[in-house]
């Protein structure tokens, strides 16, 4: 089972080079996995008929009691046989209806060929989490399949309403799953079956909340608004997605549960009031329609609706009469789609009105049309016929709310059969008035997969017998019955022979009075639910609005007040209510009084920074604060966190300086002192609310600390720095998703400053040629620039003279050129040595990116294109990689970040060893100095080329000039 699904996703993978290599040709490939999936199920027939089941299922996360579990057993066979069967014509067919050079033709197969695959393992899934996944993936595919053709307003208004109204019933599903699988102690769907949860307030609302999934995704009132309008995506997608497979998705899950649930009190009238309402409503509605597929879209919803219906009526006649008409429909439905497409290919309409003739000009698409409409009708001797049969009898057996809806049923049967008829007539049949359309021919390839559905819709019909052992095995999972049904073509008249033809009669009534049926309808229809839907969602969009505009005021004192409120009164809240402090031990004061000094200065300088009206000195006092926190981690005896502390608030105040340049030198907000006189003390009560927190947070500990354990663990593999093998080996998993997050947050960020970034390194060089000429051949000066005289300038920096001479500094060059080398070797130093002494990754890549920053602030951004010609992102993306392949690796025994160590010995080095946590910590290190040169590059670089455009501008508004150097301040990155 497990490689049949997966194959479906491989070869959909694999869909474009083969639409590249094959053409339309390509579909014929893509179907070998529904009809491998095909051919298995019907091997599987007397195994599953006979009350068995086939199973797989794989402990994911053992510890946590996860597994993935798929089960093959009657249900599921009719499923499998309808998912792959017709997914499998349907594909053929798409090679046929498609052209070659058809747009987007690459991404639609493999869309198609995965949304198979998906539907395959829903209807397989044994587990509710992992259905739930399958689920929201045939949604997913479905929005992709409906929105193929996205130049059109219309398919992707009717792909995000499809995806909406799926999603959000989806949700709804997944909180009643959850609330199921608490409630019963598992989430096997085989189990919960086998021993139901006690039928409790948290069960009726679970069942509602998965009724509501299942209603949604099968259309049913009031969730039927977005199956009409899906019919904007190609006809393949709809014979397939919208008549066989994901709508049934729906009726399947109710079908699947009702064995359990039908006892639950909110079942039966949720199932049967809403179901039977949407037989009436999408039957009446299909009465008044002119194109071909709405009306078969309106009569899909009718149909829903009395699946629904049957499949949740919870006794078992109704549950062998469900099965039957779920392959009964998709027989005979699929196949109406199908020849739909075919005629509006042929004919270039869909409009009933405008085709005429149609059945003389194409009689073998006729034959089939009307073929697969008799079935939907319920004309013997087709399967369409015995279905019905099995419906009214079951139905009248009932309880007397079985009896009501079978009223109903018969009701909407009528409109089926005027529908039915209207259908034909309207596609077939040549009226007056109206000159016969012209068709060109159709090839056999194009007819063979409705003619082989609608095929098999009649002799499925004198056969239904041979089908009853199979849906007996499911529908026995119900209470006995007093006398059991048994499906057949022939049943003797009866009462459901009767009410079968009382339907035929009033459809064949309604078709008559078509022109009075219409009129009447339009005078009396309700708004339609897609214009409530649009609507709702207008006011939702204005109601955000005003919302927002009242909320996001702009200012950033506002917000930061409102979050500091926030927090201050949930916290001085838990303080009054709980009153820590009364059976926590008295927190000391301090460890040392060196810790008291540090805090005091700390304090004031983050209080000094009230005071002052310079950003610059704002921006020191505030850098101060951050080194103040980084001395009391070496008072405490953290060096590691000291270290990382000092190199963090080193980068961010040079990022500070570099963002000041662009930026006024005094602050320009004007305070008032009322604003002044409320903003203090909401600060200092906030910051003196906080602190005391973690002081009574940090007394109130009664379990042994956990550091002896973390010593004792760590020590075990040899190693003695606690803090670096927690970060890379004990939660690497966590190290794994900040590094991402911060990968891409600085992406992110720097990609809105930056946005020429491929380019700019050329152009770098380019500019830089232009300021002086650039030695590209004198051995071992690449890149010094040259004197008036042609000899290389020799420098202490590669491209200092680029500068003016005015913002040069030789103190700084050459401190700039004894640092550079020597702090790359401690970055170094300070990853390998991190198992044993403080470092680590992170640190590492900090003190490397201070070198780079060195480099730049003494020599200019083209200084930088020097030391590191290389591209941030390679740094950055090369980190990641390296880290999620150590991840990785460990699978090859099992388990994700299995860490492994090699010991050895080298000439002049000595013995060393090295193991998946140095590598794992290289990844990060590589990833911070990438996020670091990237951060400087878009921060120097960028605002040195609009600082230098705003001199060349004013000096050219000026008047005539010498060629001026670089700007002021321009000693930048490249970019």
């Amino acid at each position: 089972m497990t490689a049949l699904i997966v194959c479906h996703f491989v070869l959909a993978a694999c869909a474009r080079p083969l639409v590249r290599a094959l053409g339309g040709r390509a579909f014929v490939v893509l179907a070998l996995p529904p009809a491998a999936a095909t051919a298995w199920a019907v091997t599987q027939w007397n195994t599953v008929a006979s009350g068995g089941a086939v199973t797989w299922s794989w402990r994911w996360m053992p510890a946590y009691d996860v597994t993935v579990a798929l089960r093959f057993d009657a249900l599921a066979e009719l499923m499998v046989l309808l998912a792959a069967g017709i997914g499998t014509l349907v594909l053929l067919y798409c090679a046929s209806y498609f052209t070659d050079g058809a747009p987007g033709l690459a991404g639609f197969a493999g869309n198609l060929l995965a949304f198979a695959g998906a539907m395959l393992a829903l209807v397989l899934a044994d587990d509710l989490i992992s259905l739930y996944v399958f689920w929201e993936l045939t949604t997913v595919f479905s929005y992709l399949l409906i929105g193929y053709d996205s130049e059109q307003k219309h398919s992707r208004r009717s792909a995000l309403q499809a995806l909406t109204v799926t999603t959000l019933g989806g949700l709804a599903m997944l909180v009643g799953f959850l609330i199921i699988g608490q409630a019963a102690g598992t989430y096997r769907i085989s189990a919960l079956l086998a021993d139901p949860p006690r039928a409790t307030l948290a069960v009726s609302v679970a069942v509602v909340l998965i009724l509501c999934g299942a209603l949604s995704k099968s259309a049913i009132w009031p969730f039927s608004l977005w199956l009409p309008n899906a019919m904007a995506a190609p006809t393949p997608v709809s014979a397939y997605l919208h008549a066989a497979a994901m709508v049934k998705a729906g009726v399947y899950l109710v079908a699947r549960l009702a064995p359990g649930f039908a006892d639950v009190p909110v079942w039966r009238p949720v199932v049967i009031v809403l179901g039977a309402a949407t037989m009436l409503l999408g039957g009446w509605r299909a009465l008044r329609l002119n194109d071909l597929k709405l009306v078969l879209a309106y009569g899909t919803v009718s149909q829903l609706g009395f699946l629904t219906l049957l499949a949740g009526a919870g006794n078992r006649d109704t549950a062998l009469a469900a099965a039957v008409m779920i392959l009964g429909h998709a027989l005979f439905k699929a196949p109406l789609f199908l020849v739909t497409g075919i005629v509006d290919h042929a004919a270039g309409t869909r409009d009933l009105r405008r085709l005429s003739g149609v059945g003389r000009a194409l009689p073998h698409v006729c034959t089939v049309g009307v073929l697969a409409a008799a079935s939907m009708a319920a004309l013997p001797p087709l399967l369409g016929f015995a279905a019905k049969e099995a419906a009214f009898d079951a139905l009248l057996h009932g309880s007397p709310a079985d009896r009501w809806a079978l009223g109903v049923t018969v009701a909407g049967s009528a409109l089926t059969v005027a529908y039915t008829v209207r259908f034909v007539w309207g596609a077939f049949f040549r009226k007056p008035g109206v000159e016969d359309t012209p068709v060109h021919r159709v090839g056999w390839a194009f007819l063979a997969p409705p003619a082989l559905l609608a095929v098999c819709g009649l002799v499925l019909g004198p056969g239904v017998g041979r089908t009853d052992r199979l849906f007996s095995a499911y529908a026995d999972a119900f209470p006995p019955a007093a006398h059991p049904y048994h499906l057949a073509l022939w049943h003797g008249f009866g009462t459901a022979l009767l009410l079968s033809a009382v339907a035929l009669a009033g459809g064949a009534v309604l078709f008559l009075g078509r022109t009075t049926v219409t009129r009447l309808s339009r005078r009396i229809a309700w708004p339609t639910a897609d214009g409530v839907f649009g609507h709702l969602l207008l006011g939702l969009e204005r109601l955000s609005l005003q919302l927002t505009g009242f909320v996001q005021r702009g200012s950033l004192s506002v917000y930061l007040a409102t979050t500091l409120l926030v927090m201050l009164a949930g916290q001085l809240t838990v303080l009054g209510v709980d009153r820590p402090w009364r059976t926590a031990a008295a927190p000391r004061i301090w460890d040392a009084p060196l810790q008291g000094a540090v805090a005091l200065l700390t304090c004031a300088a983050a209080l000094l920074c009230l005071t002052v009206r310079r950003r610059m000195k704002a921006v020191v006092l505030a850098g101060l604060t951050g080194y103040g926190a980084a001395l009391l981690f070496v008072v405490q005896g953290g060096p590691d966190l000291a270290l990382t502390q000092f190199c963090v608030e080193t980068v961010s105040m040079i990022v500070f300086v570099l963002v000041l340049r662009r930026m006024p030198v005094h602050f320009q907000e004007t305070v008032s002192t009322w604003r002044r006189s409320v903003r203090i003390p909401v600060a200092l009560t906030a910051a003196a609310t906080l602190g005391v927190v973690v002081w009574v947070a940090a007394a109130a500990r009664t379990a042994d600390s956990a550091g002896a354990a973390m010593v004792t663990e760590v020590s075990h593999h040899g190693l003695k720095d606690v803090v670096a093998t927690i970060l890379v080996d004990l939660r690497a998993w966590d190290t794994m998703g900040e590094s991402a997050v911060l990968a891409a947050a600085a992406i992110g960020v720097t990609s809105l400053i930056y946005l020429h970034r491929r380019t700019e390194g050329s152009s770098l060089r380019e500019e830089a040629g232009g300021r002086t000429a650039w030695s590209l051949t004198a051995p071992g000066m690449t890149g010094l620039p040259q004197g008036d005289e042609g000899a290389p300038e020799r420098g202490w920096l590669a491209a200092g003279a680029t500068l003016a001479p005015e913002h040069r500094s030789v103190v700084f060059e050459v401190v700039a050129r004894l640092l550079f080398h020597p702090v790359l070797v401690l970055s170094l130093y300070l990853l390998f040595c991190a198992e044993n002494m403080p470092g680590g990754g992170f640190v590492a890549g900090l003190v490397a990116g201070l070198a780079l920053i060195t480099r730049y602030l003494a020599g200019g951004r083209f200084e930088l294109a020097e030391a590191a010609p290389l591209q941030p992102g390679l740094f950055t993306g090369l980190g990641l990689f390296l880290s999620t392949g150590v991840a990785l690796l460990g699978l090859v025994d099992g388990t994700v970040l299995h860490a492994w160590t090699h010991y050895g010995r080298l000439p002049l080095i000595g013995e060393y060893h090295i193991g998946t946590a140095v590598l794992f910590d290289f990844g990060v290190y590589l990833l911070v100095l990438g996020v670091v040169l990237d951060t400087v590059r878009a921060l120097g670089a960028k605002i040195d080329r609009q600082i230098e455009r705003a001199a060349a501008e004013k000096a050219a508004a000026a008047g005539p000039s010498a060629p001026p150097r670089a700007a002021p301040g321009t000693e930048g990155t490249p970019g």
